[in-house]
């Protein structure tokens, strides 16, 4: 005869109701917990379906508490039912493996990894067919041969049964379809009531809310990993942006406008502006190999070293001399950069070293210029030697630098922006100021773009000498 049981009273205002039965109804809130706990604490006569239902409201407050507090309780559960001595269920990783994510004993001890001794012979198996197994008795003849490890850990009793996610598909007539996710064990050595035809079918029940339990969890992380991860990439982003420099600047000798687009989160280029003793205006625009935090980091510590070593450095060669080797000395492997870097005095003299990056164009009354002297790449040759040019500029010349996202930026057709369309750009527009100049340049990148991912960072630099 069933004997019927009270719950505890609750006294919270929001209700939510989970039917017991066709004329019962269970009220709870958030005070779920409390129920599963005084249902492990009552006589084994309690109906699995309750803890089923009770799990199926557990999920649906929240999956964030599911995996880690629910399923603790409901395993408790699971174990004060069927009798059985310790259990623990494993799910499948990424790869389709099968690991222990959390077993417990009776009196609610939670057993790590370590400590939970079994075989993993049946529950692999069970999760390749899909099929329970009900193992009675290991001590039988045939069954000690099969489970030789189980049976030496003196275990007697077994049952384990494959964890589904049921997909219901909208079109009429469709059948459910079923996604392992992992196994539930229980185990047990002494006879207990696994062997009992209500055990097993509370069980399944069991199951299936449990499997969308775990299934409801795993998406709750991800996405909640998710956003933890954008707003450390907005964080960065927002660090990356300070630590340029603002992007329109004048002097008594020059105008220069700048901006960089990354084409992630964060990105590998960037753009400095320093005030070198004499009055000469100092700048720099460089290129990290690579994309998003990895890249972001090294151009983080370019921007360091020539920070330092601006101050010292008796030449533009010099100083891209110091970059290279503070690279080579923190072995960054398979990392490297390129940059130009350079001076501009109030007399016109432009001193520059190009360390393997595009050739700034030099836009004078006679045509246009590519610089190119300089040296190799930074951070791969210890070696490196940098040479350096200086040019004599007339008030109005125009140069400018960028990265090869400007120039290697694809349209829909697959084609290139090319060097071609930026001096056409260029010297249809040498009239506009650095600022205008650069804004013209980079929406005609995004007009022949349109319809193609930015598959690169975007930046250039704009500089005219003003002196009249």
């Amino acid at each position: 005869m069933r004997q019927k049981l009270t719950p505890p009273a609750l006294d919270h205002a929001v209700k939510t109701f989970f039917a017991k039965g066709p004329d019962e109804r269970w009220q709870s809130a958030s005070d779920l917990k409390s129920q599963l706990t005084w249902m492990t604490e009552a006589p084994a006569i309690v109906d699995f379906r309750q803890i089923a239902s009770l799990l199926d409201g557990l999920r649906a407050l929240g999956p964030a508490r599911v995996l880690d507090e629910v399923l603790a309780l409901v395993m408790d559960s699971a174990i004060e039912v069927t009798g059985a001595e310790r259990g623990f269920i494993m799910l499948a990783s990424p790869t389709g493996e099968l690991e222990f994510t959390i077993g417990r004993a009776r009196g609610r001890v939670t057993l790590s990894g370590q400590l939970f001794e079994t075989s993993h012979k049946i529950p692999r198996q069970v999760f390749a067919t899909g099929q329970e197994q009900l193992l009675a008795n290991l001590m039988d003849g045939i069954l000690a041969g099969q489970h030789e490890d189980t049976v030496a850990l003196g275990i007697r009793q077994v049952l384990c049964t494959p964890l589904r996610v049921v997909h219901y598909v909208d079109r009429p007539g469709a059948p459910r379809e079923h996604r392992p996710i992992g196994v539930v064990y229980l185990d047990s050595r002494e006879e207990g009531r696994l062997l009992s035809a209500g055990t097993r079918h509370a069980l399944e029940a069991f199951v299936t809310e449990a499997a969308a339990a775990i299934d409801s969890a795993r998406l709750y992380r991800e996405s909640a990993e998710k956003a933890r991860l954008e707003s450390e990439l907005q964080l960065a982003a927002e660090i990356q942006r300070a630590l340029l420099p603002e992007a329109r600047r004048s002097g008594s000798h020059f105008d220069v406008a700048s901006r960089s687009i990354p084409c992630r989160a964060i990105g590998g280029d960037f753009y400095d502006y320093f005030d070198l003793p004499g009055g000469a205006f100092g700048f720099a625009l460089g290129d990290v190999a690579g994309k998003g935090p990895s890249a972001a980091l090294l151009t983080a510590m370019i921007q360091g070293i020539f920070a330092a070593q601006i101050g010292t450095a008796d030449s533009a060669a010099a100083l891209i001399t110091s970059v290279n080797e503070g690279l080579i000395r923190r072995s960054l492997q398979s990392r490297f950069a390129t940059c130009v870097y350079g001076t501009l005095a109030g007399d016109g003299r432009l001193t520059y070293c190009n360390a393997g990056h595009n050739p700034p164009l030099l836009i004078a009354r006679d045509g246009i210029r590519r610089l190119e002297t300089g040296g190799l790449i930074l951070g791969v040759f210890p070696q490196a030697i940098y040479d350096q040019e200086t040019l004599t500029l007339e008030p109005g010349d125009l140069l400018v630098m960028f990265s090869d996202g400007v120039t290697e930026a694809f349209n829909a057709a697959g084609e290139q922006f090319g060097e071609e369309r930026l001096r056409a750009c260029l010297d249809a527009n040498r009239q506009c100021s650095p600022a205008e100049l650069l804004e013209r340049l980079l929406s005609a990148v995004r007009s022949f773009a349109v319809g193609a991912p930015q598959y690169d960072d975007v930046t250039a630099l704009v500089l005219r000498y003003t002196v009249t």
